[in-house]
C-alpha cells in the first residue's frame, strides 16, 4: 500500500480507464492522497489495494478535494459526469480528450458552476505516464495561476507545457502534433508498402527511412519562417512547380510496385492546385494558406 505524504496535495481523479489508472498510481506512488471515481467500480478495486480512496459517487468525489482531475471518453461524459457535483471553489482539471471548441465550451459551463477551469492534452501513452524522463508532456491552457498552483502535482504524472489563456489552444495544439504525426505514419506507410514484396530486408531499410526523416525535420522551422513572414518564395531551393512536375515519377512507381496511391494523391492534388493558382515559385508551405481557406 501507498503511504501518503503530508506535505503532497490531495486530488479527485474522475475516470479509471487504461490513462486515468495510470495517473493515478503515479500521483499514489509520488504519495498524494487520490480520490478516485469510475462508472465501473470494478476499475478502483486495483487502486484501493494501493492506498486510493475510492469514492461511491461522481459527487462524493468532487466533494472530497478541491483538485479535481477529470480523464474520461469525451466530452459528453464530462458534462454528463459532473452533471450533479457541486463544483463551486474547485480547481478543475480536464484531461480529457476533445475539441478546442469543446475545451472553451466547458471553461464557460465549469466558470458559471463557480470553478476555475484548466484544459490538458496528454502527449504520452499510459507506460510513459509517471516515469521520469520517458518523454511524457501535457499541453494545458487556460488558467495560468492554476498551472502555477498544482504544477508540481500535475508535473508528477507529465511534465506540463503552458500553451496560453485560451482554453482551447491544449486541445488545438494535441490535434495539430497529431495530425502531423499520422501524416509521418502516413509516408512511412506507403514507403514500406513500395518495398514490401522485394528482396528488401524492411529491418535494413528502416535506418535509411528514420535518418532520412530525422534530415527532414528542419522544413517544420522552415515552414514557420516563411508563415510568420508571408513569403512562401523565401529561401526556396525546391520549388513548386519542379516538385509537382516530378510527382508523375511517384505515382508510376507506386502502380508498377502494385500499391496504392490514396496516401500520395490528395496531397499532390493540393500541390497542383496551388501551382495552378500562380504559387509555381514557392515552396510548400503555400498549401498551408490553400487549406486554411
Amino acid at each position: 500500500m501507498t503511504h501518503h505524504s503530508p506535505d503532497r496535495t490531495p486530488l479527485s481523479l474522475l475516470g479509471l480507464g487504461v490513462m486515468g489508472t495510470a495517473l493515478a498510481r503515479a500521483w499514489l506512488a509520488a504519495g498524494h492522497p487520490v480520490t478516485v471515481w469510475n462508472r465501473t467500480p470494478a476499475r478502483a478495486e486495483a487502486l484501493a489495494a494501493e492506498g486510493a480512496t475510492v469514492a461511491d459517487t461522481a459527487a462524493g468525489a468532487v466533494a472530497a478535494n478541491t483538485l479535481v482531475v477529470v480523464c474520461l471518453l469525451d466530452d459528453s461524459s464530462v458534462g454528463e459526469v459532473l452533471a450533479g457535483t457541486d463544483l463551486t471553489g474547485r480547481d478543475l482539471v480536464n484531461l480529457t480528450t476533445g475539441t478546442p471548441a469543446e475545451a472553451r465550451d466547458r471553461a464557460a459551463w465549469a466558470a458559471r458552476r463557480g470553478a476555475r477551469y484548466l484544459d490538458g492534452g496528454i502527449m504520452a501513452v499510459p507506460p510513459m505516464i509517471g516515469v521520469p524522463d520517458s518523454g511524457a508532456h501535457v499541453l494545458y491552457s487556460g488558467s495560468r495561476e492554476l498551472l502555477d498552483r498544482h504544477g508540481p502535482t500535475l508535473a508528477v504524472a507529465a511534465g506540463p507545457t503552458y500553451v496560453g489563456e485560451d482554453p482551447g489552444f491544449a486541445a488545438l495544439h494535441d490535434v495539430a502534433l497529431l495530425s502531423a504525426m499520422y501524416g509521418m505514419f502516413a509516408g512511412i506507410t506507403h514507403a514500406f508498402a513500395l518495398v514490401r514484396h522485394e528482396d528488401v530486408d524492411p529491418v535494413a531499410f528502416a535506418p535509411l527511412l528514420a535518418d532520412w526523416l530525422v534530415a527532414m525535420t528542419p522544413s517544420v522551422h522552415d515552414t514557420a519562417e516563411r508563415l510568420r513572414s508571408g513569403d512562401h518564395t523565401q529561401d526556396v531551393v525546391s520549388t513548386l512547380a519542379m516538385q509537382v512536375a516530378g510527382t508523375p515519377t511517384f505515382l508510376r512507381t507506386a502502380e508498377q510496385q502494385g500499391v496504392g496511391t490514396e496516401l500520395l494523391r490528395p496531397f499532390f492534388e493540393l500541390m497542383r492546385r496551388r501551382l495552378d493558382g500562380g504559387g509555381g515559385a514557392e515552396g510548400l508551405t503555400g498549401l498551408v494558406d490553400l487549406l486554411a481557406r
